[in-house]
């Protein structure tokens, strides 16, 4: 019949960007929610942090950040956090691209 539409089905993306915000996730400065190194083999870290220096190594002072990040870089920003340059807010592990946060109240 002429003029009747059918329902469109949503992309995967779509569904994705939905639960993400159902789910709480804020936007912050370095990676996206759903960036792509989210879903690299070696991410085992996601973790949301302020940037407190402008000695840090990633970010700008003043700014809320989000990175995934291999153990490396995991051990990277840790040593960031003692010399007070950063500080973490929320961790999850990553396996897959899918968050286990360590607490349910976890910044998103």
């Amino acid at each position: 019949m002429k003029g009747i539409k059918t329902p469109k089905a949503k992309t995967i993306g779509e569904l994705m960007e939905e639960t993400r915000i159902q789910e709480g996730a804020q936007e912050y400065s370095g990676h996206e929610y759903l960036d792509l190194n989210r879903f690299a083999e070696d991410t085992r870290h996601m973790v949301i942090f302020d940037v407190l220096s402008n000695e840090s190594v990633i970010g700008w002072k003043g700014e809320r950040t989000r990175a995934y990040l291999t153990e490396a870089g995991y051990a990277n920003v840790l040593a960031s956090q003692e010399k007070g340059h950063i500080r973490i807010l929320s961790h999850a592990g990553v396996n897959r691209g899918r968050l286990s946060y360590d607490s349910r109240d976890s910044l998103r």
